[in-house]
């Protein structure tokens, strides 16, 4: 196994979530705003307008945009900032978890 020091992986890291931030902020305003797989199946097949709202179309960041924002490309942006700063928040916990498991598993029953 390869081990890096904790100021090598912070030159790794930083890094990449900095260019996942830039790129959810300016890109994800430009996704395509036709329907998806889904939604074009409903249209196609003439049952779109069956649907209703889902459970969680009231969250704050549904339908990719954040609740109480009012310009459609900031919302859409920030949506995506949000977003990978959760799985970033998430996975560096989980990698923290596992890490803290192993040095338990590690260290000798004394």
């Amino acid at each position: 196994m390869v081990r890096m020091s904790r100021r090598s992986l912070t030159w790794f890291v930083l890094p990449g979530v900095g260019i996942a931030l830039i790129l959810a902020f300016f890109v994800s305003p430009l996704a395509s705003s036709a329907p998806d797989g889904l939604e074009r199946v409903a249209i196609d097949q003439g049952f779109e307008a069956q649907a209703t709202a889902h459970a969680m179309a009231e969250a704050p960041l549904a339908d990719y945009g954040v609740a109480g924002v009012q310009t459609p490309w900031l919302s859409t942006g920030l949506s995506g900032v949000i977003g990978v700063l959760l799985c970033f928040v998430l996975a560096g916990g989980v990698g923290l978890a596992i890490r803290r498991a192993r040095r338990r598993t590690a260290t000798p029953a004394g």
